[in-house]
């Protein structure tokens, strides 16, 4: 059964359609990067696989069963969301933040314990935050803030990531570290990952398959090695690039 199907999915804004009839499907330990231009409704896409936003035709399942019927409790222990913004209203610490990826987990008036203590405490030291458990979420950098959002969802440890722009604010060091740990979790613990980037070269990195999003309805998708190509991106970003090679790695450059 898949982690993630979607079904002749139609996702509009406003009166535009962006992705028109849909189907995709994602097994365990698979990943999957969503590319686009900007505005062409790459995170609006995601936030309809997450179930946040309702689509305008279709159905998108998870493990098989309607998202729309699942209560937001059990949606959120079998998928786990980054968006691109964090919003801190109130004072917290790093711990406490990344602590709230246990909460659906635990019952309403339960505490949390030692043992989601030690996982959320695992999942900083994942991205580099060890030692900074005490410190107010107010006082991180952009890009340590971001590693914090993706320490939550590791705490979260659901089965599916959907992740928008999770290199937002990350240095070269810290993304290629980011996209290893999800690319971890695929592989050891058979998570699924949907991921929107702007990259293509990291997409064929670190992806199995590729969906390209044009913005007027029209989808592509295969794999990295098929879909990925100058021709494609070329068209998709209505620019002309190269395809270099290297050392079986793909990147691509302005012609």
């Amino acid at each position: 059964m898949s982690l993630l199907e979607a079904r002749q999915l139609r996702v509009t804004i406003g009166d535009k359609t962006i992705i028109d009839r849909l189907d995709l499907s994602l097994a365990a330990g698979e990943r999957l990067a969503i590319l686009g231009r900007n505005g062409a409704g790459k995170s609006t896409l995601l936030s309809v696989l997450a179930g946040l936003r309702k689509p305008a035709a279709g159905a998108v399942l998870l493990d098989g069963e309607d998202a729309a019927l699942l209560h937001p409790r059990q949606a959120a222990l079998r998928r786990a969301w980054l968006g691109q913004f964090q919003n801190d209203p109130f004072g917290s610490t790093v711990l406490e933040t990344a602590l709230t990826g246990r909460h659906p987990h635990l019952g309403r008036w339960d505490w949390e314990s030692t043992k989601d203590a030690d996982l959320a405490c695992s999942a900083l030291q994942a991205v580099g935050l060890a030692g900074m458990e005490a410190r107010q979420i107010h006082t991180l950098s952009g890009g340590e803030r971001q590693r914090l959002a993706i320490a939550t969802l590791l705490t979260q440890a659901a089965p599916l990531y959907l992740l928008d722009e999770p290199l937002s604010h990350l240095d070269l060091n810290h993304q290629m570290a980011a996209l290893e740990l999800f690319a971890g979790a695929a592989r050891d613990c058979g998570a699924g990952v949907v991921m929107v980037l702007h990259d293509p070269a990291l997409a064929h990195r670190f992806c199995d398959r590729a969906l390209l999003v044009h913005g007027d309805g029209r989808t592509e998708m295969g794999s990295v090695d098929d879909i990925l190509t100058a021709a494609t991106l070329s068209e998709l970003y209505g620019y002309g690039l190269r395809q270099i090679e290297d050392r079986g790695h793909r990147c691509f450059i302005p012609e």
